[in-house]
């Protein structure tokens, strides 16, 4: 409330009641003091870097008002208002129906300063499928704050990884399971992905170690690694080798920066057809094994999986 207001001061000029002022011009008398007091001691706090949280109490009714009205007074002053930001309710409503103020403060006083160009920030639990959902609807929001799903990816918030011997002494050894998922496939390997004229990726493909590279233009039969029905040929326009040792010897090899890291990971996902990154249903990516390899780990699987006996 005004009277927990202990400073009222700014730049020698008494900041309330010339936001009082400019309140009352534009004819927005009824909305929260309370919140008014607050931006006002925001604004005489960090005058060039106003920006407010306007759904305390009614964003449209209040909120925005008030926030204006601070903004004409920092204006006056010489200061210019960054923006507001939404943390509650239909934020792609609310955005426009925001933009739509401004806009019309804009019209109505006379100032260089560009009221319809003021920043939109949106928070409040996004995730992709808020973001998807405004850009469908529509909205005119200029930058999200994300907090909770920027730390923790709901969708996979932990990632099971386990180490499992594939070879010992030159020997392939094999890892059965009940769940198919979980067999290992046996043998040192290399990992190459395989690229189609269109220059996306078509699936990748894994062979014996000491086998040659495979070359573009060649045509492979690719299997699926334990289902005998599901093969293809494939001829790639391009072979990329996708293992590369990054520890050796107790140091690590070549380590990239974060921001390269970052750019390799965008790049990959250009790379993609666009129905294998969608949110809803992804096609998935397929992943083959050679015929060498597929027959060895056949051979491997046989050998080690006990025989029942029924009597």
């Amino acid at each position: 409330m005004l009277e927990d207001l202990k400073n009222r001061m700014l730049d020698g000029v008494d900041f309330w009641a010339l936001v009082g002022k400019k309140r009352i011009s534009q004819g927005w008398s009824n909305t929260n003091e309370g919140e008014l007091a607050a931006f006002v001691a925001y604004a005489i706090a960090f005058p060039e870097g106003f920006l407010a949280l306007v759904d305390t109490y009614d964003t449209l009714e209040s909120g925005v008002p008030n926030f204006l009205a601070v903004s004409l007074a920092l204006l006056e002053l010489g200061y210019k208002p960054k923006g507001i930001r939404l943390d509650s309710g239909d934020l792609s409503y609310l955005s426009i129906e925001t933009r739509k103020m401004f806009m019309e403060v804009n019209n109505k006083v006379s100032s260089d300063f560009d009221f319809s160009k003021l920043t939109i920030v949106a928070s409040n639990d996004i995730n992709e499928k808020v973001l998807i959902s405004l850009n469908d609807q529509g909205h005119e929001i200029d930058a999200f704050g994300i907090g909770t799903n920027l730390v923790t990816c709901q969708a996979q918030p932990a990632l099971g990884m386990v180490f499992k011997l594939v070879e010992i002494k030159k020997r392939p050894c094999i890892k059965l399971s009940q769940t198919v998922a979980k067999m290992t496939i046996p043998g040192c390997k290399n990992a190459y992905r395989f690229y189609g004229s269109d220059g996306k990726a078509i699936l990748d493909f894994m062979q014996p170690s000491h086998h040659k590279d495979p070359k573009p233009g060649t045509k492979y039969l690719c299997r699926h690694p334990t289902d005998m029905s599901k093969r293809a040929y494939v001829t790639p326009s391009k072979v990329t080798p996708l293992l590369k040792p990054v520890w050796k010897d107790g140091k690590a090899i070549d380590t990239p920066s974060f921001a390269e890291t970052r750019q390799f990971a965008l790049e990959q996902l250009t790379k993609l057809r666009q129905d294998m990154v969608r949110l809803h249903n992804p096609t998935g990516y397929k992943v083959s094994v050679s015929e060498d390899l597929y027959e060895s780990t056949q051979e491997l699987w046989l050998s080690s999986a006990p025989v029942k006996e029924i009597s």
